[in-house]
């Protein structure tokens, strides 16, 4: 059907202090086409469905390939990646589609939010290796496959923030670090090299807004586009956190 047109119902907001709107966009139907060309489409033609010239929409994407996790947003009420939610598929659950940018981050314009929350709470919890210098220290220590496995699984962790927009324990109003943050805790601390900074991660989840402000929901398990156990982790980093504190009760810390 060369003639056939899909519609697509966008949350609008001009800045962030601005109301938010909606706009109904009518785009030209392709087979195969993904959300993300979507809004290329109104990109190159800012003019609504009943004819009134527009603004493009804004929304942040990168890889387009469900790797960055730059471009999630609520798409028919549902928070996902833009980049993979395919139109024939939404087109299946309703005859018109429905983006919202998420709500659990400030709207910087339209679809686009600002999630320097989750990335500074990665700073509290130092998600990454340390290293002392770039030259060569032969090769690293050993791990065994099984190890590999399970923090390969945990690797896949793009930021995208779905498991924190359906989290109730994260608002905006809280300090919780969510599911993501604890994910990473975990693959951190069981790294051989990250393990030598295990303490003070778990310091960090210890404090107001760690570990123990989990409710274990577990709808951020639900909705992961990398199926990472977060449960599994969410319960590993409690345990840690437990033997943690133990242990500095009987040194007097």
């Amino acid at each position: 059907m060369p003639d056939r047109t899909i519609q697509l119902k966008i949350k609008r907001q001009d800045d962030q202090s601005a109301s938010p709107y909606w706009q109904t966009f009518s785009i030209p139907y392709r087979p195969n086409m993904n959300v993300i060309s979507c809004l290329q489409y109104i990109a190159a033609h800012p003019t609504t469905a009943d004819g009134t010239e527009t603004t493009p929409v804004v929304w942040d994407c990168s890889c387009l390939e469900e790797v960055c996790g730059a471009c999630t947003m609520v798409i028919n009420g549902e928070v996902r990646q833009s980049c993979s939610a395919l139109v024939d598929r939404l087109l299946e659950e309703d005859d018109s589609i429905k983006l919202e940018p998420m709500t659990k981050f400030p709207v910087v314009r339209d679809l686009f939010v600002d999630r320097s929350r989750l990335f500074e709470d990665l700073k509290k919890t130092q998600g990454w290796v340390p290293i002392d210098g770039l030259y060569s220290l032969g090769p690293g220590p050993w791990e065994s496959p099984a190890k590999q496995d399970t923090r390969y699984d945990l690797s896949r962790c793009m930021s995208c923030g779905c498991c924190l927009e359906v989290c109730p324990q994260y608002t905006r109003n809280n300090n919780f670090v969510g599911a993501a943050v604890i994910s990473q805790v975990r693959y951190f601390n069981t790294h051989p090299i990250g393990a030598n900074n295990a303490a003070e991660r778990l310091n960090a989840m210890m404090e107001p807004g760690g570990i123990s402000d989990c409710g274990n929901a577990q709808n951020c398990v639900k909705v992961c586009p990398k199926d990472i156990p977060l449960t599994e982790s969410i319960a590993d980093v409690g345990r840690m956190t437990t033997i943690h504190s133990i242990k500095q009760f009987f040194r007097g810390e």
